[in-house]
């Protein structure tokens, strides 16, 4: 209690401590948790009383749970550690083979796996008791991508259902990745004894100092340039996770030299636009987007694409896509503003942009339909649709980069907006 001497909580034992050291095993799971919601809950339990559990779980649910995901996480850290009668029996059974088939099972499969490693922080997991085996009756259906190899099996897990040391992998991966880019042709040339265009004004001046004889046709070719890139990544509360993993790669790709990008841009929008472009440059990442993070006061807030790109498109657009920008578009599509207003700045944005790639991670479900009126006033005005929900899935954006051609997703989603 010492630590806490202005609270308003009566002693009560080892409340606060525990309280305190719940929160750490929150955090250690992946919970975005510090000192000052520590603090809250501390003043919201105070505050609720905690003479019935229900009333205890529930207060500390509003304090530290602030995205639908983290339920699960929030339950299971809860259950452990506040004295389970099942605890072990609990424990074991996360060992034991499970059929990966369906997203809910793998979302409670994650969420259990760390809240686990939370609570035990590096300590091993109890051994299974011999009194456990196979027998014949039993039919057990093993996951085949535990056979592969853990960095296979990491490029093509959701970014959203990885447990913390999963996602710590993950993001060493990201920052091995590159993003190569083809040299754009310009209109301006320039002289190369193996271009295809003769450089009439050269030859002439070359053959005044021969006597006005011609002995050799000068060639030109257009010259190359790199383009810029530029990054528009929704922060918004439904996409935290995979903003986070996706800005971890953009940090990789802005501070690798070689790649050819002339420049990196980057904004984050959720509730207002805001450019992060000068914390990415910092060497270490998670120094950039810490700092990010404190510049972009509306993360895992509401989402207002029309408006954000409507701010973008008067503020930014003429300063960071001349000459042929590409423009990678990281959102779900899920809009609060008005369709006509989202439509009309995506329209914009397109005609702005050398190649605009929207990367949705709502591509990951093999049944997702443009059915959000949000969605149905961006698709068509995009070049390329594709998903961006795993480590496979950004890898794969090289390709629809280098291609001019590809489109992703987009036709067979624009045949259902026809139908």
């Amino acid at each position: 209690m010492a630590r806490y001497p202005d609270l308003p909580i009566p002693e009560h034992g080892k409340l606060v401590d525990n309280i305190t050291h719940f929160a750490r095993a929150l955090r250690r799971a992946g919970l975005p948790i510090g000192p000052g919601r520590v603090r809250a809950a501390i003043e919201a339990v105070a505050a609720a009383g905690f003479d019935r559990k229900a009333d205890f779980y529930w207060t500390l649910h509003a304090v530290f749970v602030n995205r639908p995901e983290e339920r699960q996480v929030f339950g299971q850290i809860f259950r452990l550690y506040w004295r389970d009668p099942r605890y072990l029996e609990h424990m074991m059974s996360l060992m034991l083979p499970a059929l990966r088939n369906v997203a809910e099972e793998r979302t409670a499969e994650s969420a259990a796996r760390r809240a686990a490693e939370a609570l035990l922080d590096g300590a091993e997991a109890p051994e299974l008791p011999d009194s456990i085996k196979d027998t014949e009756d039993t039919e057990i259906q093993i996951d085949a991508s535990q056979t592969a190899s853990g960095e296979e099996r990491l490029r093509v897990l959701d970014f959203e259902q990885m447990s913390a040391e999963e996602a710590a992998a993950a993001k060493r991966m990201l920052a091995r990745l590159s993003l190569p880019v083809k040299p754009i042709a310009t209109r301006r040339l320039q002289a190369d004894p193996h271009g295809r265009r003769p450089d009439w004004r050269r030859t002439m001046r070359m053959s005044i100092r021969q006597g006005g004889e011609i002995t050799r046709l000068h060639l030109r070719k257009p010259r190359t340039r790199w383009p810029a890139l530029v990054v528009l990544c929704d922060i918004s509360g439904s996409m935290s996770q995979y903003s986070r993993m996706v800005l971890h790669f953009v940090h990789a790709v802005a501070n690798r030299q070689g790649q050819g990008w002339a420049k990196v841009h980057a904004f984050t929008f959720g509730t207002r636009l805001t450019n992060i472009t000068r914390h990415l440059r910092a060497r270490d990442v998670d120094a950039a987007l810490n700092a990010a993070g404190a510049e972009a006061q509306d993360w895992q807030g509401g989402t207002r694409i029309g408006g954000c790109l409507r701010a973008f498109n008067v503020d930014w657009s003429r300063r960071v896509l001349g000459q042929g920008a590409v423009v990678l578009l990281i959102s779900d599509g899920l809009d609060r503003d008005d369709p006509a207003l989202l439509a009309r700045e995506m329209e914009r944005l397109h005609l702005s942009s050398r190649r605009l790639i929207w990367l949705n991670p709502l591509l990951r479900w093999d049944s997702f339909a443009p059915r959000a009126r949000g969605i149905r006033a961006m698709l068509p005005h995009v070049d390329a649709f594709r998903a961006a929900h795993s480590i496979a899935s950004l890898e794969a954006l090289a390709e629809a980069i280098s291609d001019g051609q590809d489109r992703g997703e987009k036709a067979r989603l624009m045949a259902m907006l026809s139908d």
